[in-house]
């Protein structure tokens, strides 16, 4: 995956649209962008819209993302939902490990109820979302088999520490949000799961939106949230592998396979080792 665009779950309109947008992953939101009176009805489009997303040939992934667990609505998001059997759940206000466990405990019995293969439903944790959950990052690793993906935000963390900005006047971020994107990376890395970005909000700063994609695929990210179908195309650019990166690494995994049993490489005049090999093995996975 390289593009999840949030769709409003209350909106069958913007719920159609996103079908037209590219993106590869949806993400059906019953949380921050739905008022707690229209929940209900939320629930109700967006179960219908899974079956009729999955029913599908070609069809992008689609997720939901229900309330935190701590906020008494999780369960009957999960209820009206999990029938319909969605790809995953992005679990939002995740403290770290043992929320990604107790949700996943919630989903393995809904499985059954349903009918649906045990462990189909995979996860995507937003696992930055207040202080206290950067102290539970190291906890992803081995978590669950489920969690597929780790999440970053800004906006509920700048709320937590009651910062007036997450920007600088360059548009990069301070200190503290730029601590907690760098240590979401490592720590999704380490838990083997995909690193994904944060939502990039001002959607009409094409220009800002691109720079900022091209620094987290830089740094090791792999895909990026959107808000708005129009930034679905310069994610998905971005995090493509270009046609030379693809046909550099596939002549660095065809040397090597060539001579299984060298340390050292040498590869278009450079001298390469197995740092090389992997990172161009995560770059044919990326572009496959």
């Amino acid at each position: 995956m390289r593009s999840l665009l949030f769709v409003p779950g209350d909106s069958e309109k913007k719920l159609a649209k996103a079908l037209e947008s590219g993106a590869d992953a949806l993400i059906l939101d019953l949380e921050d962008s739905v008022a707690l009176a229209a929940k209900p009805q939320a629930r109700s489009f967006v179960t219908a819209f899974i079956g009729e997303t999955l029913a599908r040939a070609v069809r992008p992934r689609v997720y939901v993302r229900v309330n935190p667990l701590d906020g008494g609505l999780t369960d009957a998001d999960l209820d009206a939902v999990m029938a319909a059997g969605p790809d995953g759940i992005m679990l939002p206000k995740s403290l770290g490990a043992a929320d990604v466990q107790q949700l996943g405990v919630k989903l393995a019995v809904r499985e059954a109820e349903s009918g649906l293969v045990d462990g189909a439903t995979r996860i995507l944790a937003i696992a930055t979302e207040s202080a206290r959950a950067l102290f539970g990052l190291a906890s992803y690793a081995g978590a669950s088999a489920r969690l597929e993906g780790l999440a970053w935000g800004a906006e509920d963390l700048g709320a937590d520490l009651g910062s007036e900005t997450y920007r600088l006047p360059d548009g990069g971020y301070t200190g503290p949000y730029r601590l907690a994107r760098d240590l979401m990376l490592i720590a999704a890395v380490a838990a083997e799961a995909a690193p994904i970005d944060s939502v990039f909000v001002n959607f009409r700063d094409e220009a800002g939106l691109r720079a900022e994609c091209v620094a987290a695929r830089r740094d090791g990210f792999t895909a990026k949230m959107a808000i708005h179908p129009a930034q679905v195309p310069v994610i998905n650019e971005v995090f493509s592998p270009s046609p030379e990166a693809i046909a550099r690494a596939q002549a660095i995994v065809a040397a090597f396979e060539a001579s299984p049993a060298a340390g050292v490489m040498s590869v278009d005049g450079e001298m390469l080792d197995l740092p090389h090999l992997k990172r161009a093995r995560k770059v044919l996975v990326r572009a496959g």
